[in-house]
């Protein structure tokens, strides 16, 4: 008999699962998520659900193999991101 499920994008993680898989406190994990920082997620039908690879592939932008590895790809902190704005008028000297 064919499997049913044979063919289905992976399983979705609620929060709390999500945070498990990662590590992470569920806390922490929201905070990701409303900053901007965090992994790929969808809202489907009101709740915030994270793919099984989405979340792999966030954590892998962490992987280093020394402390001197350049800081391209790094998972960044949960907290706000400075925004950036131009300078108003001219230029910077």
């Amino acid at each position: 008999m064919p499997d049913p499920m044979g063919g289905l994008s992976p399983r979705f993680l609620r929060r709390p699962e999500a945070a498990r898989y990662l590590g992470l406190s569920g806390r922490t994990l929201e905070k990701h998520r409303t900053y901007g920082t965090g992994p790929t997620y969808r809202k489907i039908g009101g709740r915030v659900v994270y793919a099984q690879d989405d979340l792999k592939a966030w954590a892998d932008l962490g992987a280093k193999t020394s402390t001197s590895d350049p800081r391209k790809g790094t998972v960044l902190p949960a907290r706000k991101l400075p925004v950036l704005r131009p300078y108003a008028g001219q230029e910077r000297r």
